[in-house]
């Protein structure tokens, strides 16, 4: 029964949720989020960085998977995100994790079986596949959905 880790990657806000799977059964272990201070990029990266570290100690997960960065209309904001990501996949990757990667589209199909789906719908569908009692916050949300995405990619099972 492998562990996985998804990660929603943010510099201000980097959302993680944590299962276990089964062939097409998800049990929920863990989700939050990584509130990274305002202060500077450096130090952001550090914080996201050690939360990730942190989780992976904790939790021992065998998989990891993050988003994909995506084009974005500002380059900056662009920029900031592939370091976020970046810092995530080394923290996982210390421990010697996998670290796959999804597009925004193929989680969306995954989880909701539409690639253009609302955040609201992957919060009802993570809701119902984690039998979990209420939506989870968007960027937890995204991460478990990620997550999910993983473990039907590496079953062969999709939804």
């Amino acid at each position: 029964m492998p562990i996985i880790l998804g990660i929603d990657p943010g510099s201000n806000i980097t959302g993680y949720g944590i299962i276990d799977a089964i062939g097409n059964k998800y049990n929920y272990l863990a989700s939050g989020h990584i509130k990274t201070t305002k202060n500077n990029l450096s130090v952001q990266l550090q914080e996201i960085f050690a939360g990730i570290f942190e989780l992976v100690k904790q939790y021992h997960p065998s998989e990891a998977a993050v988003e994909q960065v995506f084009m974005h209309a500002n380059v900056s904001s662009a920029l900031k995100l592939g370091q976020a990501r970046g810092v995530a996949i080394v923290a996982a990757a210390q421990e010697n994790i996998p670290v796959a990667e999804y597009s925004a589209r193929q989680v969306k199909q995954a989880v909701v079986g539409y690639g253009n789906a609302e955040k609201s719908q992957v919060q009802h569908m993570v809701k119902l596949l984690l039998h979990l009692k209420h939506d989870p916050q968007a960027d937890e949300a995204d991460a478990l959905a990620i997550a999910i995405c993983h473990a039907n990619s590496r079953s062969g099972y999709k939804l």
